[in-house]
């Protein structure tokens, strides 16, 4: 049913199909329609010895299927005139079309056949071309990027050995290097199945014909079996426990100090006051981090803040400063700390302006059919709810400088940081 409040109602019905793949559909009168598919599969499922699989299979899915040849995936739909691409993440890997109209069904088939029949046309060749890229991806991106392994190193302190986040999504190449084919093939039966995955279509659609191609495409897939456990330990204190740090002599040309906070999940009603507080910090020119340490101490070149989605226990904000060269990274440490400490301080007027940033950025979203629909994917696999969508800009405006105070007093203090420090060698 269609539901929601305030000025912008997004329309949506649910269906599921006999063999668990949930549907979502969300008419619009544009000339396109975003076509989403959110499987339950990201890092935080690959078991030790098994790292990288989900982001490998990122890329294995456009290598071809029983009846659409490699590569051809890209070409039919931007022949169509149409736009793709896929990304992995801790929670989740997503694939997703933007088309013209009467071109939604090319999606809902190139979809179906990669869920239905990859594995007929998965090769030996196949899987070591795409190691080979991913690979060479994690060299341009991690290995060869100045600051590029800050990620692999914030996780490990943030996250104990044993919790799903530890590692990072594009795991380990030693893993790669080792899997086989059966490996690669089992993965694929384990998460690849209409059960684990939710397809989204918004836009331009008559509901009923679009669950009716959907019904033709998807029908026949077999549900497959129940979805395993989390490996490790998933539960884990709301807190690091003290402050840890990591000191990186490298070849990088500024210091930079970043410091991350362990948080509550995205699932936590907490998340929403943790959101504000991120945009507080970091968000625009107007932001504490930019006012203070790049404008008026000059201590700072650039700052961030950032506050990852995640549903597993916990979540991590991160905020980060690079400093001039031959910078003290004591003082943007100090720095850093102080902005964080500072929120208990925050003002109406801080808030506000935060919340309208919040606010803003959502509202954006809503606007594209394609970012739509993965955020229909996103709250139906995450929630169980694809109502939460109208609901989300309620709740980020119900956030109060109380509850940003709270956050700051419970999360952002010396028992729950973790201090990665840069300096170039």
């Amino acid at each position: 049913m269609s539901a929601g409040s305030g000025s912008l109602r997004v329309p949506w019905e649910r269906h599921t199909l006999p063999n668990g793949l949930r549907v979502v559909l969300s008419p619009d009168p544009s000339a396109v329609v975003g076509v989403n598919l959110w499987y339950g599969v990201g890092s935080r499922n690959e078991r030790p010895g098994l790292t990288g699989f989900a982001h490998l299979f990122e890329h294995m899915m456009f290598q071809g299927s029983e009846h659409v040849p490699k590569n051809r995936h890209f070409e039919l739909v931007e022949r169509a005139g149409g736009s793709l691409n896929a990304t992995t993440w801790f929670d989740r890997t997503n694939y997703f079309e933007t088309l013209p109209s009467h071109q939604m069904e090319l999606a809902l088939y190139l979809e179906s056949d990669r869920m239905g029949w990859m594995l007929p046309a998965l090769t030996q060749e196949k899987l070591d071309n795409q190691r080979d890229v991913v690979k060479n991806e994690k060299r341009q991106r991690y290995d060869n990027q100045p600051y590029g392994d800050w990620d692999e190193r914030m996780q490990a302190m943030v996250f104990p050995k044993s919790h799903p986040y530890h590692h990072t999504v594009i795991g380990s190449m030693e893993d790669l290097d080792a899997a086989t084919l059966e490996d690669v093939a089992g993965f694929f039966r384990t998460y690849y199945v209409p059960n684990n995955a939710v397809l989204s279509i918004a836009g331009d659609i008559v509901p009923e014909r679009a669950l009716g191609a959907v019904e033709r495409w998807f029908g026949e897939i077999p549900a497959g079996a129940p979805i395993p456990p989390l490996p490790g330990e998933p539960s884990l204190p709301p807190r690091i426990g003290e402050t840890v740090r990591e000191l990186v002599r490298a070849d990088v040309p500024l210091p930079r100090v970043i410091i991350a906070c362990r948080v509550p999940s995205y699932l936590d009603p907490a998340f929403h006051a943790v959101e504000v507080a991120g945009a507080l910090l970091g968000s625009g020119r107007a932001s504490r981090l930019y006012r203070t340490l790049v404008r008026e101490r000059r201590v700072a070149k650039d700052v961030t803040s950032y506050v990852f989605p995640l549903i597993t226990g916990a979540s991590m904000m991160l905020v980060w400063a690079t400093g001039y060269p031959g910078a003290d990274p004591a003082e943007l440490e100090g720095a850093l700390v102080d902005q964080l400490e500072g929120l208990v301080t925050v003002s109406e007027e801080e808030v506000a302006r935060a919340v309208a940033l919040t606010d803003t950025r959502f509202v954006r979203m809503l606007e594209e059919v394609s970012e739509r629909a993965d955020l229909l994917s996103m709250f139906t696999l995450l929630f169980d709810d694809p109502d939460r969508l109208n609901r989300e800009m309620e709740m980020i405006r119900s956030v109060t400088p109380a509850d940003v105070r709270d956050v700051a007093g419970r999360w952002f203090g010396p028992d729950n940081r973790a201090v990665l420090t840069y300096l170039p060698k």
